[in-house]
């Protein structure tokens, strides 16, 4: 949180040395994506643009940076997204949402979890108790029986469900937990490395 709050005041501090005094109006500015920054007063979220205009209204109670043109925005304890024009293209409905990675985005309802494309359609259904984002093609997902495997965009398991943890794939690894033990798989599933 500190991080965030030194991140946030030396940005504020650099608009402000550019003549770019209405960063005041706000409580807080985050990171330029897409052409937007997300701003916050009184406890509400919105986007401006670079010049300082009000692009999406304060209206909603938390809102995510931008990913690939689209950003998450909560009203109440729904989740929605947003394009890069303000539009809610899906509207406040899901429980948790992440940020869209190679155009798709895991949602939930309740205690499952699927994954919706750019338009905002459910693609793959809410079948699984856990899901992360795709990376090189593949996801990570929880099953019925807590066990993670990778599936690709059309649902096929491309690695079997025997991790009782998996992360996203990052620089063509991913971290994974096996029988108590942390080690990392490349993108075909085999062990490259294992955590001492």
């Amino acid at each position: 949180m500190k991080k965030l709050l030194f991140f946030s005041v030396l940005l504020i501090n650099s608009f402000a040395g550019q003549s770019q005094s209405w960063v005041k109006n706000y409580d807080n500015v985050d990171a330029c994506e897409c052409g937007l920054l997300k701003v916050s007063k009184d406890g509400k979220h919105g986007y401006a643009n670079e010049q300082g205009k009000l692009i999406v209204p304060l209206i909603y109670d938390e809102g995510m940076s931008f990913s690939e043109g689209r950003a998450g925005i909560k009203i109440g304890n729904k989740w929605g997204f947003i394009d890069s024009t303000g539009t809610e293209f899906v509207k406040p409905q899901y429980a948790e949402v992440y940020s869209f990675h190679e155009s798709m985005a895991v949602v939930s309802k309740g205690d499952v979890y699927g994954f919706i494309d750019t338009s905002g359609k459910l693609i793959i259904p809410f079948a699984y108790t856990n899901a992360k984002s795709f990376c090189y093609n593949l996801a990570p997902v929880c099953n019925n029986n807590n066990l993670w495997g990778f599936i690709d965009k059309t649902r096929k398991v491309v690695i079997p469900f025997q991790f009782n943890y998996a992360d996203k794939f990052e620089d063509n690894t991913a971290r994974v937990m096996k029988g108590g033990k942390w080690m990392y798989i490349d993108i075909n599933g085999k062990v490259v490395k294992v955590d001492n």
